[in-house]
């Protein structure tokens, strides 16, 4: 089960740490650290302090009017941002990576 866009892109935009976070999905909940979680329902994904994010067609809605364009395996973000997804990994901003493995996802 792919980890959804919405939920990547959240965790690519963290500020980079020295160690690998660890994220888990279980149905349309995803689990991270320090008790943070997101939930699924329908085209709408709640993060950790109450954002919200819309997905509609190809394009997902965030807070405070960003907007992600997802074209092909590259999504594009606000000021400029890009996010590629060759595989199981998702290439971020500033060297941020996130891979998949099985249910885990693990962002540096």
């Amino acid at each position: 089960m792919k980890l959804a866009l919405v939920v990547v892109l959240s965790l690519l935009a963290l500020p980079a740490v020295a160690q690998t976070r660890s994220y888990q999905q279980i149905g349309d909940t995803t689990y991270g650290p320090n008790g943070q979680t997101w939930q699924r329902i329908g085209d709408t994904t709640y993060g950790p302090q109450g954002q919200t994010y819309q997905q509609i067609g190809d394009t997902t809605y965030g807070p405070n009017g960003q907007t992600y364009q997802q074209i092909g395996d590259t999504t594009y973000g606000p000021n400029g941002q890009t996010w590629q997804q060759i595989g199981d990994t998702t290439y971020g901003p500033n060297g941020r990576t996130c891979q998949q493995i099985g249910d885990q996802t693990y962002c540096n």
